[in-house]
């Protein structure tokens, strides 16, 4: 199963976050197939950057988004 979820970078208590699709089975910060955007939570407030049309794509053939990256798409309205 394909899943659209968040891959953590930065460094220790500076959290960065890139919006991937990724493989299930692959590890949270492992091998992925594209990016999609960025979330960064420590700017005030929070930095959103969505490729609308790569998402939007991936939803149509089926990829299903963890719950944190589908209340980041309702903020930007793509869901």
């Amino acid at each position: 199963m394909v899943k659209i979820r968040l891959r953590r970078m930065g460094a220790h208590k500076k959290p960065f976050y890139r919006i991937v699709v990724a493989d299930s089975r692959a590890p949270r910060d492992g091998r992925f197939i594209e990016e999609l955007g960025y979330y960064d939570p420590m700017k005030k407030p929070a930095d959103i950057k969505i490729d609308e049309e790569k998402a939007k794509k991936w939803l149509e053939t089926g990829a299903q988004p963890t719950e944190t990256v589908r209340a980041l798409f309702k903020k930007n309205g793509i869901v």
